[in-house]
């Protein structure tokens, strides 16, 4: 799977841009704000319909314009297909293939298949837990796009359930007006019991299936690492008791939720289910840091989770074995997913940059963004273009 052509209207800081590319490697070389990162941004966009830079949409439209159209043609085993999202901040994004309109824009999701490194990766180990389950999220719909329509089910009944707690919550305190809301309340609680354990057995199925993956990325990136060091474990809000089938996790959402009611309407707020899980990471800790800096007594020999304990180093070596993984378990699915490495070389020292190389060179497509072209390795020969002054020129 490879993009062969690329158009942006009105999208970033673009006007318009046309540009051509192929398989193999592609970098985009520029100086900072000149709009390198908005190209590869604009194809991961269409993967996934976010943004791994912005929570929102209206950022992506070019300041004074009302939409922006984002168009690619995607050629998957010899057969281009165009794929087009108009997006519409403040209304509906429209999707289009071929140039007929989708009936959702998520039905896009999927079509293509992106993996991006970014210097934003650190998140996902020193960032908050709701930056680990978007991960796995992202992950579970490259892999199955009707996913993408469990979690949107799942994001509305828990908005609508949390309306009724807090209206059942003040209803419990004398406002006898709302007592309505109790009543209903327990409709919501099967609801959110159904499409959570769907949610719920899946992160947990991708979790195993990521693990082997993570440990072998963790020791090509890190120094001295092996596969048994990095670690990856799916912790649930409450006690499963090893039930990981969709019918037994239904059955221990409901009665966790009634479990829980009393502090539910104390607070007004879902205190079950997958928006409440963590992805747990930890490293087992030998004598030295991947840098050869010794460790203290009280780490070495440990297993310790990675947020809290991880030098800089061992942090951006989980963070990239998480989307090294991703990228394997993608192609173990028969996918070659095009990969992203935007602006990641200048945070890596010379030889992760090698090794980080050497491991993605052989992937269909991979697009690079890059300061200068020092920093993009040898490895990663391939075509180039100028980003500046508004203008994407390759360069001959």
């Amino acid at each position: 799977m490879y993009v062969a052509h690329l158009s942006l209207h009105d999208f970033r800081s673009y006007a318009s841009a046309e540009v051509e590319l192929e398989p193999g490697v592609t970098a985009f070389i520029g100086r900072n704000g000149q709009g390198k990162t908005n190209l590869v941004e604009a194809i991961d966009y269409l993967s996934r319909l976010a943004s791994h830079r912005v929570a929102s949409d209206a950022p992506l439209v070019r300041a004074g314009a009302e939409q922006a159209v984002v168009r690619a043609a995607v050629v998957r085993d010899g057969r281009t297909a165009v794929l087009e999202i108009e997006l519409n901040p403040g209304k509906s994004n429209r999707a289009r293939v071929n140039r007929s309109p989708l009936p959702r824009a998520r039905d896009l999701v999927g079509l293509v298949r992106t993996v991006v490194f970014s210097p934003e990766d650190l998140t996902l180990v020193k960032g908050d837990p709701s930056d680990r389950r978007r991960f796995l999220d992202d992950l579970l719909v490259l892999r199955a796009p009707r996913i993408a329509s469990v979690r949107a089910d799942y994001d509305r009944v828990l908005r609508q359930r949390n309306s009724l707690l807090k209206t059942a919550g003040a209803a419990r305190r004398g406002s006898s007006s709302q007592e309505s809301a109790l009543s209903t309340l327990g409709v919501w609680d099967a609801h959110l019991a159904r499409t959570g354990a769907e949610l719920l057995a899946e992160r947990i199925a991708l979790v195993e299936a990521l693990r082997p993956y993570v440990g072998k990325a963790y020791e090509t990136v890190a120094r001295g690492a092996t596969r048994d060091d990095a670690e990856i474990d799916y912790k649930p809000s409450f006690e499963l008791g090893g039930r990981t089938e969709r019918a037994d996790l239904t059955e221990a959402l409901l009665a966790e939720v009634e479990r829980r009611r009393n502090d539910e309407l104390d607070r007004g707020i879902s205190l079950v289910g997958p928006h409440r899980d963590e992805l747990a990471l930890s490293l087992g800790h030998g004598p030295d840091d991947p840098f050869g800096t010794p460790r203290s007594s009280a780490t070495q020999g440990k297993r310790l989770p990675v947020k809290g304990y991880a030098s800089h180093g061992e942090s951006w070596s989980f963070a990239l074995a998480l989307r090294l993984a991703s990228y394997d378990l993608l192609r173990a699915d028969g996918d070659d997913p095009i990969l992203i490495l935007d602006d990641v070389f200048a945070e890596l020292d010379t030889e992760r940059r090698a090794q980080l190389a050497e491991l993605v060179a052989g992937a269909e497509q991979v697009l690079v963004t890059a300061a200068v072209a020092a920093d993009v390795p040898a490895a990663l020969a391939g075509a180039r273009f100028a980003v500046g002054n508004g203008e994407v020129v390759r360069e001959l």
